[in-house]
């Protein structure tokens, strides 16, 4: 009984272990995929401000396909591709936007152009869908709590751990 135990605990122990180097590999990964153009929002930011009750303008950057199996809750999709600003041209310019995409790197992209044109007060949501979900916060389908999240590839998908990823 005592063996059993302790062979939990050391298991226990090393996915944990295994998590963390996770985190920081994904944290690596990140980095290298950032320019570092945008201000950065970890998700408890975010949350605790939702919580909040603040005024947040949550802008999807992913494309229509992703943006269906699962968002953050009252997100504005707005995709990559064909983003315009004239999406959010009723948006004031000083109100708070949170971007996102599955990493961060394409709402990135995004977050220059509001910058570029003039919104004061914008940030990339650090680590995307994927760490938000990793994190534990909720995503939403037609405006249900779900686990299923679109992680863009396969590739990706690897870095889920804490939902079901979709392709």
């Amino acid at each position: 009984m005592k063996l059993r135990f302790f062979a939990i605990l050391v298991l226990t122990f090393f996915i944990q272990l295994g998590y963390a180097q996770n985190d920081t590999t994904y944290d690596e990964m990140l980095q290298s995929h950032y320019r570092g153009t945008v201000p950065l929002m970890q998700p408890e930011d975010l949350y605790k401000r939702m919580l909040n009750g603040e005024t947040i303008h949550l802008l999807d950057t992913r494309e229509s396909r992703e943006y269906k199996v699962s968002a953050l809750k009252g997100a504005t999709h707005v995709g990559f591709l064909f983003f315009s600003s004239s999406k959010v041209e009723t948006v004031d310019k000083d109100d708070l936007l949170v971007v996102y995409c599955t990493i961060g790197a394409r709402s990135e992209t995004v977050g220059e152009k509001l910058l570029k044109n003039g919104f004061s007060n914008v940030y990339n949501l650090y680590g995307g869908i994927i760490y938000w979900k990793n994190q534990g916060y909720p995503v939403y389908h037609n405006g249900k709590k779900t686990d299923d999240v679109h992680v863009y590839s396969k590739k990706w998908g690897e870095w889920l751990h804490d939902g079901k990823p979709r392709y």
